[in-house]
């Protein structure tokens, strides 16, 4: 017998340490050569790691949350056979906000151990391939990956295959799985992309002296605008919503107040006042709060618009957007649907100095020319940085949108 370490790859970017996210794996478990033993997070990646080796695990780094190096010991198996003679280089991590693929291979090393009992037998499970996020429900929900078909690459699990079987399971009336009984009292670790959220929005309120403003906005016209646009559209998933009206409106205003699309750099203290308009949309993910984003979102047309923003959306919530797709924001747009409420304060997204958040639209009574009629209401609530942006300039830019997409067809004529 003899003892393998497994030691942190490099998991690229310039990454010289990284959190544990999640363990797959416990000491005792007997593991084959490409299992997936857990997770490791970077800034911007959650990154499976594969078993090098078949063997039994007798020591983790440590827990979720910690911090290892690279090249450090991360898991050390027990071996029946000797290591290969020349450590193997880790595959190219993966550069979205989640794992596309697994790192199946890592640097190890081994020694010599003395003889140990045998650990008992624990069930050998079939290889799955699918992001932590699809793990984590899994586990929330009671179900054995094993028994869900990927339809991805590598029989790769993605949330539609989770969700669809899920959907099965229901309509046939088969359990899932027993479910523990919930303890009153739990903890939660703040980890992964929890803790930089965490970490990024109290910078952002520490540092940035906010300036909220709320504007009322009659969207009758526009919302009939898109209804008709819709209705000559064959495709359902091709359908507008409001995100590209608004988007189109604000890159609009923008060429009046570039003070807006404007980044801070901290270190050099000083302001990029950006020509292009890299708009962020912030997005609801089974993993917390992304911004992915629109790249060149000036140079767009209101389909392509739309169509960009729900691909980015899409990507960011399963865990396939590349790196460079959640980074590079200039401005920022954001909406909680049918959620949206009436009146928000959104948070700014360093190192910007505007956001824009769409409130819930309900038909409403107002007054028009001294007579009383129904009409369709939202508000915007928009949150800048008061260092960089005057109250004057923040409201004045915000009523520019509002005629805008109060007269919709303004939204669209040239220059």
């Amino acid at each position: 017998m003899s003892e393998y370490i497994f030691k942190l790859p490099d998991l690229g970017e310039g990454t010289v340490e990284s959190e544990i996210g999640e363990w797959y794996i416990n000491v005792g478990d007997q593991v084959t050569e490409e299992d997936v033993v857990g997770t490791m997070m970077t800034d911007k990646a959650a990154v499976e790691l594969s078993s090098p080796v078949t063997g039994t695990v007798i020591k983790l780094a440590g827990e979720p949350g910690d911090i290892v190096a690279v090249g450090a010991p991360l898991v050390i198996f027990e071996t029946d056979t000797a290591a290969p003679e020349k450590p193997a280089k880790a595959k190219p991590p993966v550069t979205g906000n989640g794992s596309n693929g697994a790192v199946s291979e890592a640097g190890g090393t081994t020694v010599p151990a003395e003889p140990r009992a045998e650990a008992a037998d624990s069930s050998m499970r079939p290889r799955v391939v699918t992001s932590p996020a699809i793990r984590r429900m899994a586990k929330e929900t009671g179900v054995d990956l094993a028994l869900v078909a990927g339809s991805g690459p590598g029989g790769r699990i993605s949330r539609k295959d989770f969700d669809q079987f899920l959907k099965r399971q229901a309509i046939s009336g088969a359990p899932i799985a027993a479910r523990p009984a919930t303890p009153s009292t739990s903890e939660v670790k703040v980890i992964g992309l929890r803790r930089i959220i965490a970490e990024r929005m109290s910078a952002s309120k520490r540092e940035i002296p906010h300036f909220s403003y709320v504007e009322e906005l009659d969207i009758t016209e526009l919302e009939a605008l898109r209804k008709h646009l819709n209705s000559k559209k064959s495709d359902a998933s091709e359908r507008l919503t409001l995100l590209p009206f608004l988007a189109l409106a604000l890159v609009r205003a923008l060429r009046e107040f570039p003070q807006c699309n404007t980044t801070y750099d901290k270190e050099r203290n000083v302001l990029l006042r950006h020509g292009a308009v890299h708009l962020g949309v912030a997005t609801q993910t089974p993993d917390g709060l992304k911004v992915p984003v629109v790249r060149h979102a000036e140079a767009r047309s209101i389909d392509d618009l739309a169509s960009e923003i729900r691909r980015v959306s899409d990507a960011a919530r399963n865990n396939t957007a590349k790196k460079d797709e959640l980074s590079g924001s200039t401005i920022t747009i954001t909406s909680l649907g049918k959620l949206g409420g009436i009146v928000s304060t959104p948070v700014i997204n360093l190192p910007e100095v505007a956001i824009i958040g769409v409130n819930r639209a309900v038909e409403r009574p107002v007054v028009i020319n001294g007579q009383i009629t129904i009409r369709l209401m939202m508000n915007l609530s928009s949150s800048f940085d008061h260092r960089f942006v005057d109250g004057y300039d923040a409201a004045a830019m915000i009523q520019s949108v509002r005629e805008m997409l109060e007269h919709p067809a303004t939204i669209f004529l040239p220059g």
